[in-house]
């Protein structure tokens, strides 16, 4: 379930003679069920699928960067 539309609403109702901290417990016990809270959380924090472009700057960059780290051990400086 990708977004917060797709899950049907979570209602707990107070049984008779039961507790508030009962009740309170009961409902996060459906919330983390239903995981609705998890995918809110992971829709939060949502990264962006990088370019193409993006990948390959950083792909030659790494290049760049072992290639620097081998030359520098070659010289014994490392």
């Amino acid at each position: 379930m990708n977004n917060m539309q797709d899950h049907m609403p979570l209602e707990v109702r107070k049984n008779e003679r039961e507790t508030n901290l009962s009740l309170i417990r009961r409902f996060t016990k459906r919330l983390r069920a239903s995981g609705i809270l998890n995918s809110a959380k992971r829709a939060r924090f949502r990264a962006r699928p990088k370019s193409e472009q993006t990948k390959k700057k950083a792909a030659i960059r790494r290049l760049e960067k072992r290639q620097e780290y081998e030359k520098l051990v070659k010289l014994g400086k490392i």
